[in-house]
């Protein structure tokens, strides 16, 4: 039997990878939690955090973009 992880969004629950079933098959499971999933950012919270970095001055991103990495 194959393990198959979904995300529940929108009252449906959408498999992570394509599951290896025929089409139209009908299925039976018990929901198991397996990590909480944060509030996912909407577009306008993506636009404030562009428009902050834009608005900083510093315009070359690409010179800092593995400053969170631990060497």
């Amino acid at each position: 039997m194959e393990l198959v992880r979904a995300v529940y969004e929108n009252g449906v629950f959408r498999p992570i990878a394509p599951p290896d079933l025929p089409e139209h098959c009908e299925v039976e499971f018990v929901p198991q939690v397996v990590g909480a999933q944060g509030e996912v950012p909407s577009l306008m919270d993506v636009y404030e955090t562009l428009s902050a970095r834009f608005d900083s001055g510093e315009h070359d991103v690409a010179e800092r973009h593995n400053e969170h990495q631990i060497l």
